[in-house]
């Protein structure tokens, strides 16, 4: 069975020591609103990939499944009787809203909301950022290597993932996020993306260490893969010297060349990939076959592939390990949960590093395009003067929230919106996403190209305009002079 747990419960004991708090205080049903969102992004861009929602909502619909057996193994005693009885019966009733899986989203921006009983809510921390801490680096990280070249991208990184589940959700999200494909055949059968795969080292040794045992591998695999794709691993022993010249014989043995009806190639998996790529593409021509591709693999990412790309490498695909699914240059991602409203009143976290002080009340975010492309992120309260505005396509001017000097105006009719946070959860039943893989793969893709090129790049990117509404923004400060007065008053003696 692939999922041994219930994930559901994949939480921290805090989520439910509080829980009993509330409980007994009899606030547990008090209407909570919890943001998920993150303050920073990965490789110093300003943006992200959304991936996890499905698996979100799958957990979310989790609760309430575990016997009261279960809890009593974390928190025995009498004293927990009536709350494990409470725990065992628990369901989400809430609503839930979130970014579509394929979206782009920047820092501060809900990701997540989740709104339902303070004690529901907040049980759902652990898991959730579990969930989308993990997908969201996996999303991103594909993302910035298929952003390094035009060419496809394979996710090849099962082996190196953290286990079993990280290597199937972890492939997903790197589709998702811009892969052609994986190498994962779970991730094939779960969400039907498309697999693909050849050969090892192994495979060539098992038909013996000699130059003969790679030729008789070669045609071997021809003849038993004949009439589908077909890519030969060239590095066994020597690219230039053996590996090539087996290959370019074992398809003239077995007749394939330029008409052979599926694509076919060989792959690189050691050495200098610009050098190898060049000779063997030098070599594959003069043999008449210009259409067999180049496939290179060995610890790529997207700084090597920009500088193989840079250097005229004569490769046509990349495969990527570790690199995309253990995200390996920032493999912990900052998605945090939030609570920012109460019973109806905003409440925020105020902290001494102001880059923590987060956005307070019930948020929405507005996407708002001009002629095709994306000009402006706002984030405003739900139903609040700048949120009206918008619907109501009226101008609208947009204050930078650190620099009241720079601002943005649209004019009336002359631009479009959306919203990125859609109900995903009405009072406890899931509204299914019916979009396929692909078409959430596309739905990222299509957001790529509606950014100024100049915003997708690598390397130091140009950062996006992303603004909070002017009623945000004071009722934001207003919290936090409020909390300063009480905290002054409070230490005025000292």
């Amino acid at each position: 069975m692939f999922q041994f747990f219930n994930i559901s419960y994949c939480s921290d004991k805090y989520q439910y020591t509080m829980g009993k708090t509330f409980y007994d205080q009899n606030i547990h049903n008090k209407k909570a609103v919890f943001n998920l969102f993150y303050r920073s992004a990965p490789d110093k861009n300003n943006w992200a990939v959304v991936s996890g929602i499905e698996e979100a909502l799958e957990m979310i619909r989790g609760l309430g499944t575990e016997s009261e057996s279960f809890f009593e193994k974390f928190l025995p005693g009498e004293q927990y009787k009536e709350y494990r009885v409470f725990l065992s019966n628990m369901k989400f009733t809430g609503d839930v809203y979130a970014m579509k899986e394929g979206e782009i989203a920047f820092p501060s921006q809900p990701v997540i909301i989740v709104e339902g009983p303070l004690i529901e809510a907040q049980v759902l921390e652990t898991p959730l950022l579990s969930i989308m801490n993990h997908q969201m680096a996996i999303a991103t990280k594909a993302s910035r290597v298929s952003r390094a070249t035009a060419k496809p991208i394979s996710e090849f990184g099962s082996r190196r993932a953290h286990g079993p589940w990280a290597a199937a959700y972890g492939a997903k999200a790197a589709y998702i996020g811009g892969c052609l494909n994986s190498s994962n055949i779970i991730t094939n059968n779960k969400f039907g993306i498309p697999v693909s795969g050849t050969m090892a080292h192994s495979y060539i040794n098992a038909f013996g260490c000699n130059i003969a045992g790679e030729l008789k591998a070669f045609d071997a695999y021809i003849k038993s893969h004949w009439g589908e794709p077909l890519i030969l691993l060239v590095d066994t022993y020597d690219t230039l010297r053996c590996g090539i010249k087996n290959a370019i014989q074992a398809y003239k043995d077995n007749g394939v060349d330029n008409s052979y009806p599926q694509s076919y190639g060989i792959r690189l998996d050691s050495g200098d990939l610009t050098y190898l790529s060049n000779a063997c593409r030098e070599e594959l021509d003069q043999a008449g076959l210009t259409q067999c591709k180049i496939f290179a693999t060995n610890s790529l990412d997207e700084y090597i592939i920009t500088e193989l790309e840079r250097q005229g490498a004569k490769i046509d695909a990349y495969g990527v390990g570790d690199a995309i699914a253990t995200s390996k240059h920032n493999p912990c991602f900052g998605n945090v949960y939030k609570l920012v409203e109460i019973d109806g009143e905003p409440v925020l976290k105020r902290s001494e590093d102001k880059s923590k002080a987060i956005n307070p009340g019930f948020q929405v975010t507005y996407r708002i395009s001009k002629n095709g492309f994306f000009k402006v992120d706002v984030t405003c309260l739900k139903g609040d003067s700048l949120s009206r505005q918008i619907e109501m396509n009226q101008t609208i001017t947009l204050r930078a929230e650190y620099d009241d000097t720079k601002s943005t105006t649209l004019h009336a009719g002359t631009y479009q919106y959306h919203v990125l946070q859609g109900k995903v959860i009405s009072n406890g039943d899931i509204i299914p996403d019916i979009r396929t893989f692909k078409e959430r793969r596309d739905y990222y893709l299509g957001n790529l190209s509606s950014f100024n090129p100049t915003q997708t790049r690598l390397i130091n990117p140009h950062y996006y305009k992303v603004d909070i509404s002017d009623d945000l923004y004071d009722l934001k400060n207003k919290l936090i002079t409020s909390l300063i007065e009480e905290i002054k008053k409070l230490n005025k003696n000292e």
